[in-house]
């Protein structure tokens, strides 16, 4: 199957970044379907799964988009006069083409431009050759395509629905603005323009829902506030033109629609800086946001109609940072370019509620703003989160710290000198976090950084990586001759604020960072044009399929960096309010964290789904369910009971849950545990009181639904037991004793707990015996606990009696308890179970016995004192490394036998299924016997 070890470390890596995205980084990760089940992944699914990540990453087109052939080719090329060797990728709603030759030539199809697929003559100078019309009447010819008739066959049937789905209309008035040469179709042997397709549908929109939903605003912001020509001096104007006609003249040789052939040369062109006029659609093109648009006419406007009135969490940021948002130009100095950030930014938290509102969002949104208009930069800042910046907009911002932590591998592979000097990565980290996060927005001028935002709208993530480098090659002396970071921020700022763009024709727009200008020596200026052209000759080898390679390595030490920042600030503070020692709640931990894994990733998503949120405080990210808390439960706590354990457990998790949402967090799985290894006896006793009584134990509990359950005929059975040496103890005096000292510490307790009935009573004997079963003392607390058992209905019944006359109190339970002498010939609980009822047993009365038998938390810890054994067995120390030792070997296979509908494995520490229902029997009995006539 392996045929390297090369193609084995890769097959590793592929695996884990699936399960740990998969599992960690569930905010925007979506399994696909190939690999839902993860005993069926194959090597084919993992080697498809990468050909579509590369193919969705290369061409930045969007997550959902599904690769369905990869097929060698050749296309004609008219600017070059030949056919280009390279492949052609087929997808849901595209039809792409990379050249062999890295950046020669690529072209990205959508098919909702295309208007046939057809197959031409086959020849020799032209083997299986088929012909791609679209719309802008250009046509691509590719030629030796193999299975060429079913490859045409499945482009037909996509082509079909996707124009099934999205209609394509025209627009016949030829709008002046529609007719501007970016959106003009042009042959690629004349220059006749034709009619133009509809491509941004808010004109229709706005034309007939003005009065229904807030008036957008018809242009880009900046061009109210265009500062006139003879403003700006006549050379840079010059400049501004020519860089205008080389465009026109490109467009005509290579096409002016999304469909345009993708060159070098065109890369060069951006690396001048775009127009001003030119920009805002130029993003559009390269951005492919263009077809978004204009395959959802009218969304952008419902969208701000459904969303603006609305308040709530995310909309109260977006306001506070509205007026952050690029204050320095005067288009957001007033009502009308806010007004349009609010509706772009509050409808984009609309249409995306898992990114909703993120920082840096708004001076993005800001700057597009300025050269598009709304509804452009709505499908702009879509393409920007959802594309060509992958979970950089969530709560933590994986994606921006895992571009930080490849910057940070190619800083040391081309600046090791400085990286050596840089020795902690987090200094680089905290530097240049701003520049990924806004694209250098927030920390150059505007009018130089609109030039880097050309880069990257054309070339991705490749372009801010090189332009990082660029930066710190450009200050490497400097910055390895500063003393700390701080000063090496001051570097980098004051270089970064004094790049300039010679070309811009409006005046400068003043920075952020102007605070950093106030030398008393001039800083030396750096044009944006030679520094974009330094990072693309110097940094520019990077292909993007070494980037996403690098992504994949470092994406998975950045998700297990968050667990394990998480992992110990859940300990900073579970810790101190616990005596489990570190290194054990250390290994809890991963226990829990783990129990969750293997369901999620083992088990269908159950209808409690979100078990992990990140936006919860660190103790409450990971949480478990009923069925979850029950495999813990049975691996790690000492109050395991044989068949009794599941139920116990039950009831312990309904104790927990104190919110009622069927899940509970670590930090209560981990305090109830420390209560069972080191609480003291008079803890462990209140906690197994809880246990049974409401809210832990409910009508439905299935242990409950016992012959035991009736109500019991409560006896008046001698406090005198025999005991094995022949002695007798008197229990009597010891009761008076205990109901004088309750009668004083009453006003003292805390808030007291609800009574116990018989039938709860009962249960609670239930799981004390199945506690005792194999302890090496087993007889002794079998013994003891009958003796309790009997002293406690003894106090019920007092209770009953007291309870029925006036007056009652622990006094007159004193009082009463003297009517009940024992006669001297009476014997232990267990000396004669046959004996029939006793005159004083036909006396009870079974309904009231049912209505009004109870006993308190009080009784119960004062009757278990008396019996040193039961002490013993309470209060005796506790391992629980051993249990954690067993629990990591079983773990794995309780979840195995479960998914495969076997009965759970028996674990290492417990007995024979056999002797467990031997116990469970003998429980049931010896409770009767307890508490019967």
């Amino acid at each position: 199957m392996f045929l390297n070890l090369e193609e084995v470390f890769k097959i590793m890596e592929q695996l884990a970044d699936v399960t740990l995205r998969r599992l960690l980084d569930n905010e925007g990760f979506d399994l696909d379907p190939g690999l839902q089940e993860p005993s069926q992944i194959t090597k084919k699914d993992l080697k498809a799964r990468a050909q579509n990540e590369f193919f969705r990453a290369f061409f930045r087109l969007p997550r959902q988009e599904k690769l369905h052939a990869v097929v060698d080719c050749s296309l004609w090329t008219p600017f070059s006069r030949c056919h280009t060797v390279g492949q052609m990728f087929a997808s849901d709603s595209y039809i792409c083409f990379a050249s062999k030759e890295d950046g020669c030539c690529n072209v990205i199809l959508p098919l909702r431009e295309v208007v046939s697929i057809e197959k031409m003559e086959d020849t020799s100078l032209l083997p299986n050759p088929i012909i791609i019309s679209i719309r802008s009447k250009m046509a691509f010819q590719f030629i030796e395509l193999k299975d060429r008739d079913s490859l045409v066959e499945s482009l037909l049937v996509r082509l079909k629905q996707v124009h099934a789905d999205h209609p394509v209309h025209y627009d016949t008035s030829q709008d002046d603005d529609m007719m501007s040469p970016a959106f003009h179709s042009t042959s690629v042997c004349s220059d006749h323009k034709f009619g133009n397709l509809e491509m941004v549908s808010s004109q229709n929109s706005e034309g007939s829902g003005t009065e229904k939903s807030p008036r957008l605003h018809p242009e880009a912001v900046r061009a109210v506030f265009q500062q006139s020509a003879s403003q700006s001096p006549d050379s840079r104007m010059s400049r501004e033109q020519i860089k205008t006609s080389l465009w026109n003249d490109h467009f005509v040789e290579y096409g002016r629609t999304v469909c345009m052939f993708r060159t070098e040369k065109i890369r060069k062109l951006v690396a001048m800086g775009i127009p001003e006029s030119l920009r805002g659609r130029l993003w559009l093109l390269f951005s492919d946001a263009v077809t978004d648009l204009a395959s959802h006419p009218g969304y952008y406007g419902h969208l701000v109609e459904e969303s603006m009135g609305k308040c709530c969490l995310v909309t109260e940021e977006i306001e506070r940072d509205l007026h952050r948002s690029l204050p320095e130009h005067p288009a957001f100095q007033n009502e009308t370019g806010i007004a349009a950030l609010r509706r772009v930014l509050t409808a984009y938290a609309h249409r995306n509620p898992k990114i909703g509102y993120c920082q840096s969002m708004n001076i993005l949104t800001s700057v597009l703003l300025l050269y598009t208009r709304e509804e452009e930069a709505f499908w702009l800042l879509v393409a920007l989160c959802e594309r060509m910046l992958p979970d950089y907009f969530n709560l933590r911002v994986i994606g921006a710290q895992v571009d930080q932590s490849v910057f940070e591998e190619l800083t040391r592979e081309h600046l090791p000198e400085l990286a050596e000097h840089l020795n902690d990565p987090s200094a680089l980290a905290s530097i240049s976090l701003s520049w990924f996060l806004t694209l250098f927005l927030s920390i150059m001028p505007l009018e130089s950084a609109v030039n880097v935002v050309d880069c990257f709208f054309y070339d991705g993530i490749k372009a801010i990586f090189q332009l990082g480098l660029a930066v710190l090659d450009a200050n490497t002396e400097d910055l390895c001759s500063s003393k700390d970071d701080g000063q090496a921020l001051m570097i980098l700022s004051r270089f970064l604020d004094h790049i300039k763009n010679e070309d811009s024709p409006g005046p400068p727009v003043g920075s952020h960072h102007a605070f950093f200008s106030d030398d008393q020596e001039p800083y030396p200026v750096t044009d944006i044009a030679d520094l974009i052209r330094d990072s693309y000759e110097k940094f520019g080898d990077q292909s993007v399929e070494q980037i996403e390679h690098m992504r994949c390595r470092h994406r998975i030490r950045v998700l297990q960096g968050h667990e394990e920042t998480t992992k110990q600030n859940v300990l900073r503070v579970v810790t101190p309010e616990v005596s489990i020692l570190p290194e054990d709640l250390e290994e809890l931990y991963d226990l829990f964290k783990r129990e969750h894994m293997l369901s999620c990733y083992w088990e269908q998503p159950r209808p409690v789904a979100p078990r992990h949120d990140p936006s919860r405080p660190y103790t409450e990210q990971y949480r478990i369910d009923a069925q979850q808390f029950a495999h813990l439960f049975q691996l790690v706590s000492p109050w395991t009971c044989g068949a009794h354990t599941e139920i116990l457990a039950g009831r312990t998790f309904r104790l927990l849950d104190d919110n009622m949402d069927h899940l509970i967090e670590f930090k209560a799985f981990v305090s109830c545990l420390d209560t069972m290894y080191n609480g003291e006896m008079s803890e462990k006793i209140k906690l197994l009181y809880r246990l049974h009584i409401p809210p832990a134990l409910t009508e439905n509990d299935q242990d409950s639904q016992s012959p035991l359950k009736n109500p019991l005929l409560s006896t008046s059975r001698p406090l005198v037991f025999g005991k094995p040496n022949g002695d007798a103890t008197d229990y009597q005096k010891q009761l008076k004793q205990m109901i004088k000292d309750l009668a004083k510490e009453k006003d003292k307790s805390e808030t007291e707990l609800p009574k116990m009935s018989q039938r709860e009573f009962i249960q609670f004997c239930k799981t004390l015996y199945s506690m005792f079963h194999e302890d090496p003392e087993e007889n002794d607390l079998y013994q003891a606990i009958a003796t309790v058992t009997t002293l406690l209905l003894q106090i019920g019944e007092v209770g009953q009696h007291s309870s029925s006359s006036s007056g009652s109190c622990f006094q007159e339970w004193g009082e009463e308890l003297q009517a009940l002498e024992p006669s001297p010939e009476q014997d232990s609980v267990f000396a004669d179970s046959d004996t029939g009822p006793t005159p004083q047993d036909s006396m009870a009365c079974p309904e009231q016995a049912e209505g009004n038998w109870t006993v308190s938390l009080e009784h119960i810890l004062a009757s278990l004192l008396t019996e040193e054994s039961l002490v013993n067995f309470f209060e005796k120390p506790l391992d629980i490394k051993s249990k954690l030792e067993n629990a990591k070997i079983n773990q794995y296979s309780l979840k195995t036998f479960e998914m495969s509908g076997q009965s759970h494995p028996e674990l290492k520490e417990d007995s024979s299924l056999l002797t467990r229902r031997a116990c469970h029997t003998k429980v049931q009995t010896t409770v009767s016997g307890a508490v019967s006539p």
